[in-house]
C-alpha cells in the first residue's frame, strides 16, 4: 500500500508527463491517504485545471484554503480555479485575499527582522 507522499510523487510525475487524468486519480489517492497533505491538494487543483475540470478544481481549492487559511498560495490556487470556471468576481476576491495575506507575511517578517536587530 502506498502512502500519501508516494501517491503525490507518482502524481507529480504523471502531471509532468501530461497524463492529467492519471495524475488527478493519484492526487486524490494522496489526499485520501493523508487529508492534511497540502502538496497533494495543490497538485490536485493544478491537475483538475489542466484536465479542463474547473468546477472540481474550485472544490479542491476551497478545501485547500480551509486546511491552510493563512497561505497566500492556497488563495491564489483558488483564484486560478475560479477564473477557469468563469467566476471572475470571485476569482478577483480570492486574488485580493492572497495579496493581503502575502502583505501580512511580509510585515510580520519585517517586524521580526527589526526585533532581531534591537
Amino acid at each position: 500500500m502506498q502512502n500519501s507522499q508516494d501517491w503525490t510523487d507518482r502524481a507529480m510525475e504523471q502531471l509532468a508527463a501530461g497524463e492529467t487524468a492519471a495524475a488527478v486519480e493519484s492526487f486524490r489517492a494522496a489526499v485520501q491517504a493523508d487529508p492534511d497533505n497540502l502538496e497533494a491538494y495543490h497538485g490536485l487543483v493544478r491537475a483538475l485545471c489542466d484536465a479542463g475540470r474547473p468546477a472540481e478544481a474550485v472544490t479542491a481549492a476551497l478545501a485547500l484554503t480551509v486546511l491552510s487559511p493563512g497561505d497566500p498560495l492556497a488563495h491564489t490556487c483558488l483564484s486560478i480555479a475560479l477564473q477557469q470556471d468563469g467566476q471572475i468576481p470571485q476569482a478577483e476576491a480570492a486574488a485580493g485575499r492572497a495579496r493581503i495575506l502575502e502583505w501580512k507575511q511580509q510585515l510580520q517578517a519585517g517586524e521580526q527582522a527589526h526585533a532581531n536587530l534591537s
